[in-house]
């Protein structure tokens, strides 16, 4: 047990290395990740129900603890991150399939990273995992409206097969997941504690594939497309810790709001991308991955070392992994 934990430990922790090494490699060997493309709605799957084994009853109730907070967190998870989407894709006037990534990742809800770094901020993980869980679960819904409104005047949308796939690729791994833990709780712990390890071989190997299949375009556009996903995500965390400000919250919670607006589902986006559009509408997304994993640790250090009341941090007995 000891030895399977540290080889967990050791995946996760340099996960952005994996991930940067994955997308050099697919970069100049375009056919080593190539049987990845088609496997991504499937590893997707497995990364959900990697959240879903993590999530019990309590953080659903957790939601109507401060539904106020919630609910506002979660509009503006969706609200900001899409308009700051299409106004970079209209202002450094991208091509449309990029244009439909970019979009992509902003309508996608936040991902489970943002728990953990919310954590490491000392940041209200309560709050942060509430607004998770209820925008992962609108997403079939949200995610295609937004995208549709957002990134039409790109690309051709179709929201309900866009809404099949979240509730295939998204909703029912999750749902499975919360139901076994439900049911067997500690008695599963070593498949519990290998799945982050699983999830983080899965992203490294979308983010191979992803870059494999559009080498072309990178050389081409990778750095506008980098200096947009940097944008995007910057920009969304100033923006959730301003608007946190601006309506009172306290600073554990404007913290939670900042990570959870700025960091993004970008597994979702990938897996929506190559489904929906083409395998260049998932560049941004795939870049987004690695970059959220770089910008979300330096903030959450930066605040650690800050510090702040703990009587304003709300913390779960066990940090999200």
């Amino acid at each position: 047990m000891k030895t399977l934990e540290r080889i967990v430990e050791f995946i996760g922790s340099y996960f952005v290395i994996w991930t940067i090494a994955a997308a050099v490699w697919g970069f100049f060997d375009v056919e080593a990740f190539a049987w990845v493309l088609p496997q991504i709605p499937l590893l997707l799957g497995i990364i959900m129900f990697g959240m879903g084994m993590t999530l019990e009853i309590k953080d659903f109730k957790n939601i109507f603890k401060q539904p106020k907070n919630v609910i506002i967190g979660s509009f503006f998870q969706f609200s900001v991150m899409s308009f700051l989407a299409f106004l970079l894709a209209v202002i450094f006037r991208l091509p449309p399939a990029l244009a439909a990534g970019v979009i992509l990742v902003g309508t996608c809800p936040g991902g489970t990273a943002s728990n953990v770094m919310t954590f490491l901020a000392k940041g209200d993980v309560v709050l942060s995992v509430s607004i998770t869980t209820l925008s992962t679960f609108l997403a079939p819904i949200l995610t295609p409206f937004l995208t549709m409104i957002f990134a039409g005047r790109w690309i051709p949308v179709d929201p309900w097969s866009m809404f099949i796939s979240i509730v295939q690729i998204v909703i029912a791994p999750i749902l499975l997941g919360l139901i076994i833990n439900t049911i067997f709780g500690s008695s599963i712990n070593t498949l519990t504690k290998l799945l982050p390890a699983v999830s983080v071989i899965s992203i490294v190997f979308i983010v191979g594939g992803v870059v494999g299949a559009n080498a072309g375009q990178l050389i081409s556009s990778g750095f506008l497309i980098f200096l947009i996903v940097i944008l995007h995500n910057l920009l969304g965390l100033a923006a959730g810790y301003f608007l946190g400000d601006k309506i009172g919250l306290e600073e554990a919670k404007k913290r939670a709001l900042s990570i959870e607006i700025g960091m993004q589902n970008s597994g979702l986006a990938v897996s929506l991308a190559v489904a929906h559009f083409s395998p260049a509408a998932a560049i941004p997304a795939a870049i987004f991955s690695v970059w959220h994993n770089i910008s979300g640790p330096l903030i959450a250090t930066y605040w650690s070392r800050k510090g702040i009341d703990s009587k304003q941090v709300e913390q779960p007995k066990e940090a999200r992994a």
